[in-house]
């Protein structure tokens, strides 16, 4: 089975972006798992799939597989990619459209600088939702890893999220700490793990270990997720930038109960063809 695919990242968060409108795609986990390696496949931190939406107030469904051939939830630098994907491809002329995702419908509108902005839901605190098992809706959670007592914030953003602050992101030990928090098991679903460094009420800088796919370059869902997790917790105000290893996101949120604005780029680096 041959298939064309497009290459595509978000500060250096990469995709392979599959067209599910213009030809038929049923692929295996081992299909998916090939396609995302470096060394034999394309490479890639997630795979995109584009497909026709199911309901008529969507323009597409979005799904998201993960490097380990695992379906997931969200992935906020994948949309922005997805909204580039679908106008170059010709699939639509809107500017803004609505997607719709495993956990719901999100925005994703191209701006007139190249940028792209998506509004990517109202986040969640309550344990059930997240999910994370806890007695307890405290935005401080303790969570027991390698020994030691984390204070961490559970948020989902359409996926699960644990963010803690550290005090400088470069000196945490996210390559221990993240394979543990994203397996641990008050976690049924596992979770993306966020190591956030503030800088000041609006800037903080941010590693994040996804589910999955291991630590990528820039996170979008956890970006969003810092931030909530920031502002929740009077460390930050609105708007704030989000510095990651592979550039810088802008995430606007105006508290409980409203939806979580981010902006940032997304690019093509290159299209192609697979045999499967």
């Amino acid at each position: 089975m041959k298939l064309t695919f497009t290459k595509m990242q978000g500060l250096g968060n990469d995709f392979v972006v599959l067209d599910g409108i213009r030809q038929s795609l049923e692929l295996t986990p081992e299909q998916l798992r090939f396609m995302a390696n470096r060394h034999f496949g394309i490479g890639c931190d997630q795979i995109l799939l584009v497909e026709a939406g199911t309901r008529p107030d969507v323009d597409f469904r979005y799904r998201i597989f993960n490097g380990d051939g695992g379906e997931v939830e969200q992935c906020g630098n994948g949309a922005r990619c997805f909204a580039r994907f679908v106008h170059q491809q010709g699939l639509t002329t809107k500017r803004e459209i609505r997607v719709e995702t495993m956990r719901g419908v999100i925005v994703p509108r191209l701006e007139e600088d190249g940028s792209v902005s998506v509004d990517m839901g109202v986040p969640v605190f309550a344990p059930d939702q997240i999910p994370f098992i806890s007695d307890r809706n405290d935005l401080l959670q303790p969570l027991r890893v390698a020994d030691e007592e984390w204070a961490i914030t559970a948020v989902g953003m359409g996926n699960p999220h644990a963010v803690q602050v550290v005090a400088d992101v470069d000196t945490t030990p996210v390559e221990r700490l993240g394979p543990l928090i994203e397996s641990h098991p008050r976690f049924p679903q596992r979770v993306n793990a966020g190591f956030m460094q503030v800088l000041d009420r609006h800037a903080i800088r941010l590693r994040v270990f996804e589910r999955g796919a291991g630590e990528t370059l820039a996170c979008g869902s956890g970006a969003c997720a810092a931030v909530v997790a920031g502002i929740a917790r009077g460390l930050l105000d609105s708007p704030v930038r989000v510095e990651t290893r592979g550039g810088d996101l802008s995430i606007i949120w105006n508290g409980q109960g409203t939806p979580v604005s981010m902006t940032g780029p997304a690019l093509t680096v290159f299209n192609g063809e697979i045999e499967l």
